[in-house]
């Protein structure tokens, strides 16, 4: 239990995690922040948070816990504002999707009290933002990563897992550098064709009729580029190396298959495709990345 959560940013990622504590019976009570006052006073009166502070350093004061639900590149400059705050019994987290940068800039603006920091990544969201969308479930069942590094405290790491594990997710730990290497495969990539595909309609005189006769598949391949802008652009500007080198990954595989497309049999185009539905086909979710052959 604890008796303040601090949050910071109170969007969705935000608010989902007040309401989910607060569900739990976790928390007492919520001290909020946002850089809108708007979307302060929207969470209040949605009872996401209890109180609205005018600052993070504020929002940050008499907590035990301290969420940063803010953009990556925000992270540093929101570390540095209530710094001096932070004390070695204070819990502090952030829920940025990459981890390389947001440890970097916490070592530099937390100093001695850096071991109060967890880094996470909970592995869920939604394509829409702001407050009104915020989910007490919306962390249920989700994978969270930890990336702690050697000067995170002990007794800090075991109570970020014992409270990610309490809101129903599914824990691990990896170092920062990994994280954001598995992750540009995964998740960063996937964003970036998504907004590609996008753009190559949109580069079309006649897009207007394709996207008029785009169905399901469409639908479901470019879900992703409804993301919020934003938060994007830094993930990606962040993870850019980690990225690109995926990238170029993609593009082995894409020109391997338009190389098939102009052979003279079928076999090597179906080859391709039958590799690719058959890994579809056999992952799960949350198997540990491997096929799973169930069923």
């Amino acid at each position: 239990m604890f008796e303040q959560l601090g949050l910071i940013g109170c969007g969705l990622m935000g608010g989902s995690f007040a309401l989910a504590m607060k569900r739990a019976g976790l928390v007492q009570r919520v001290v909020g922040y946002s850089k809108s006052p708007s979307t302060t006073d929207r969470a209040r009166q949605l009872g996401v948070i209890d109180v609205e502070a005018p600052s993070a350093l504020l929002a940050a004061a008499g907590a035990d816990i301290v969420l940063l639900a803010v953009p990556v590149a925000a992270t540093e400059a929101t570390l540095k504002a209530i710094k001096h705050l932070v004390t070695p019994k204070m819990l502090v987290m952030d829920v940025g999707s990459t981890k390389t940068d947001v440890v970097q800039g916490a070592q530099r603006a937390l100093r001695d009290q850096f071991g109060s920091f967890v880094p996470a990544h909970p592995i869920t969201g939604r394509e829409v933002a702001g407050v009104e969308h915020a989910d007490a479930q919306l962390y249920q069942g989700a994978k969270v990563i930890l990336t702690p590094t050697e000067r995170t405290l002990t007794v800090h790491l075991r109570r970020a897992e014992a409270l990610w594990s309490a809101l129903g997710c599914d824990v691990r730990s990896m170092a920062p550098e990994t994280h954001d290497a598995a992750f540009a495969a995964v998740s960063h990539l996937p964003h970036l064709l998504a907004f590609a595909m996008m753009g190559s309609i949109n580069g079309q005189p006649q897009a207007d009729v394709l996207l008029d006769m785009a169905g399901p598949g469409f639908r479901d391949f470019t879900r992703i580029a409804a993301s919020d802008p934003q938060l994007w652009r830094d993930v990606l500007r962040a993870n850019r190396t980690e990225v690109l080198t995926q990238s170029q990954h993609f593009k082995q595989a894409l020109q391997a298959l338009e190389a098939a497309m102009q052979a003279d049999t079928d076999q090597p185009l179906e080859d391709l495709i039958t590799l690719a539905s058959s890994t579809r086909a056999n992952w799960r979710m949350g198997n540990g990345g491997r096929p799973s052959r169930e069923g």
